[in-house]
C-alpha cells in the first residue's frame, strides 16, 4: 500500500510524494513523528564532519564540509525540524544544503522528504530501483554503485531494498550504512522481517566488509567508531 504525501509551498500545493508504506527497519514507537528537540544538541565525538539527526528510532546523517551540506535520509513524516536543529547545531542549515540522498525507500527514511523538499534547492538522489517507490514533482536522481556525490562514493548494497544504497567517503572511512547495517544490539545486518532479498542483503554486508572502514553510520543505533573494520569483518564472517 501507498501512502500519498502532498507537497506544500505556501497557500498552494507544489507538487504529491507516494512513497512505499513498509515503516522499515528497526523498533519504532507508536507515533511515527519524531518530537523536534527545543534545543540544538552538541555534535558527537569521533563523527568529524558528520553530524547526526537522531530522530528517535531512526538517525538521518548531515556532512558538512566548505559551506556546503548534505543530508542522507529524511526519517519519518514530521522529522523536519529535528533535522533542521541538528543542521543548525552543525552550523548550516536548509539553505545549504546541496545534495540529499535517500539511502532506500523505506517510509522511516523517505517519509520527512515532501515537508523537506519545499526548503531545499538540493539536488535529489536514491539508488535506481527504488527511484520508481519515490515519486515526486521534484526529480530523484537514479544513482548505483560506483557514483560520487560530494566526494562520497555510492555503495550498491541491495537486500534490505532492491535499491538500497550506502555511502563511503574514502578520506576518512567513514560508512553511512542505511538499513544495510544496523547496531542496536551490537552490530547486524538488515533485519530479517524488513528486508526484500536476504541472499542480497547478505552478500551486501560482505561487500561492505571489504571497504577500509573507520566509522559505521547506521540508519538504526549508535554510530561504530572504534573498532568497526574488524567488528565489520566478523560480522560478514558470520553470515
Amino acid at each position: 500500500m501507498n501512502r500519498r504525501l502532498l507537497l506544500t509551498a505556501g497557500s498552494g500545493v507544489l507538487g504529491v510524494a507516494v512513497l512505499n508504506t513498509v515503516t522499515g527497519c528497526g523498533s519504532s514507537p507508536s507515533s511515527t513523528s519524531p518530537a523536534a528537540p527545543e534545543t540544538s544538541v552538541p555534535a558527537e565525538a569521533g563523527l568529524g564532519d558528520w553530524h547526526r539527526a537522531d530522530l528517535s528510532f531512526v538517525s538521518a546523517w548531515i556532512l558538512v564540509r566548505g559551506g556546503e551540506a548534505a543530508v542522507v535520509d529524511t526519517g519519518t513524516p514530521g522529522s523536519g525540524p529535528a533535522i533542521e536543529a541538528a543542521l543548525k547545531a552543525a552550523g548550516s542549515g536548509w539553505d545549504r544544503v546541496r545534495h540529499l540522498i535517500l539511502t532506500h525507500q523505506h517510509q522511516d527514511h523517505a517519509g520527512g522528504l515532501a515537508e523537506i523538499v519545499p526548503s531545499l534547492s538540493a539536488k535529489l538522489y536514491a539508488g535506481g530501483e527504488d527511484v520508481a517507490s519515490i515519486v515526486s514533482d521534484v526529480a530523484l536522481t537514479p544513482v548505483a554503485d560506483g557514483d560520487d556525490i560530494f566526494g562520497l562514493r555510492v555503495v550498491g548494497t541491495p537486500g534490505h531494498t532492491l535499491g538500497h544504497i550506502s555511502l563511503f567517503e574514502p578520506a576518512t572511512g567513514v560508512l553511512v550504512a542505511g538499513d544495510a547495517l544496523r547496531n542496536q544490539n551490537g552490530l547486524e545486518g538488515s533485519a530479517p522481517e524488513y528486508t526484500a532479498d536476504a541472499t542480497q542483503a547478505v552478500a551486501s554486508v560482505r561487500k561492505l566488509a571489504g571497504l577500509p572502514v573507520r566509522v559505521i553510520l547506521p540508519g538504526h543505533g549508535d554510530p561504530l567508531t572504534s573498532g568497526a573494520a574488524d567488528t565489520l569483518q566478523k560480522l560478514a564472517a558470520t553470515l
